[in-house]
């Protein structure tokens, strides 16, 4: 074994040494190319740039002309908060939690898949550069890129429009994706909610002498069902699942306005009852395998103890293993889109949970994009064959 290395070092030594420097006008053969990728074009966990996954960084908002099918984006913004600030360092926390997904390790065993050698082209897009300084400039930045980059062209024709998986960054980007989707897509979309809070806020619920604020992350669920980016069809409801969050005034009032707006709604506590099972039939059930669906995961749906690195922490939530056993039951799901947001690094602790809890949120909903794919793929191919049998 040593002798085989030892050879092929002294192989590569001599392949350097004949190029005499590796000159400009030489013609590699893809022999001595592929030598060269076997030896060098890899990466460790530990090592090489930090993007998602070790998957190729391409600025795809310079590159109009890169195809993908699903991409990876950040959102590094965090002023639209109500508590504790810092999630703009979340895209970047998460990013560095993903480099234990290896493209030759990564096989999910429940999808029966590996997401990141199957039909997908997957690329990480980097960072919208969202300006720290004015909220409704930041919003326009955020709506115009998440829709420039869910406009590219796919690689693949499993899919005709690329799906984004967006690391935020606080939750009110979701209000820029969900207005990029409804032009992408023409038509209002319905949300599958993973948070502790309702986010459906109405505005007139906070103190307003000095004038009211819309865009918050406690309102831009309100603000989306304002401007008719979600299904008000009440036959095509949109679900919260894992709430535990306090309420306004002395009532169920914030429950009311929720209904109004066409949500349903899962507490946190309701697993204890019936299950992730029970949790997983009730949003099945619910929103289907057919309509569009954006996914959106607050990482305070989790408790405290696994999730402390967020903005408003909620104690009584759930746990890890219970959020991906419920994300592995939702797999069939019609995902047009999904972010993870509200990592706030700065008060997670030394091992990083925070930011692996997103990870790997992250690596399953990659999982369930590229398995859906596969099955439309399939009926394709039935239907190709059906045809030529007539």
């Amino acid at each position: 074994m040593r002798a085989s290395v030892l050879a092929s070092l002294v192989l590569g030594a001599g392949l350097s040494l004949a190029c005499g420097g590796h000159d400009d006008d030489r013609q590699w053969t893809k022999e001595e190319l592929q030598e060269l990728e076997d030896k060098w074009g890899y990466d460790w966990s530990f090592s090489g740039i930090g993007t998602f996954a070790h998957l190729d960084h391409v600025k795809c908002l310079t590159n109009p002309s890169e195809r993908y099918d699903i991409a990876i984006v950040g959102v590094p913004f965090d002023t639209a908060v109500s508590y504790r600030p810092g999630a703009r360092f979340g895209p970047r926390y998460i990013r560095t939690a993903s480099a234990r997904q290896i493209g030759f390790r990564s096989f999910n065993p429940r999808a029966n898949i590996n997401p990141y050698q199957a039909w997908a082209k997957i690329v990480d897009c980097g960072d919208i550069p969202v300006t720290p300084y004015d909220n409704a400039i930041a919003r326009e930045q955020m709506t115009q890129g998440l829709l420039e980059l869910g406009s590219h062209r796919t690689q693949s024709s499993a899919i005709n429009k690329p799906k984004l998986m967006t690391l935020g960054g606080d939750h009110s980007l979701t209000l820029p994706a969900l207005r990029a989707l409804n032009k992408i897509h023409g038509r209002p979309i319905r949300v599958l909610h993973f948070d502790a809070h309702l986010d459906t806020w109405d505005p007139s619920k906070y103190p307003a002498h000095w004038g009211s604020t819309h865009f918050t992350h406690g309102s831009m669920f309100w603000m989306a069902n304002q401007e008719g980016l979600l299904s008000n069809a009440t036959s095509e409801p949109s679900v919260h699942a894992g709430l535990r969050t306090r309420l306004s005034g002395t009532d169920f009032g914030d429950h009311d306005d929720d209904s109004r707006q066409n949500w349903v709604r899962y507490s946190a506590d309701e697993i204890d009852e019936v299950g992730t099972q029970g949790i997983v039939d009730g949003i099945m059930k619910t929103l289907g395998t057919e309509d569009p669906v954006y996914l959106s995961i607050d990482i305070d749906v989790l408790d405290p103890a696994f999730a402390p690195g967020t903005g408003t922490p909620e104690p009584g939530g759930w746990t890890t293993r219970e959020l991906i056993r419920i994300l592995r039951g939702i797999e069939d799901l019609n995902l047009v889109g999904a972010d993870v947001v509200e990592v706030s690094p700065a008060y997670q602790g030394n091992g990083e949970e925070t930011s692996l809890a997103a990870a790997q949120v992250a690596y399953e909903i990659i999982s369930s994009m590229v398995k859906k794919g596969m099955q439309g793929m399939a009926k394709e191919g039935e239907a190709a064959a059906a045809k030529d049998e007539l």
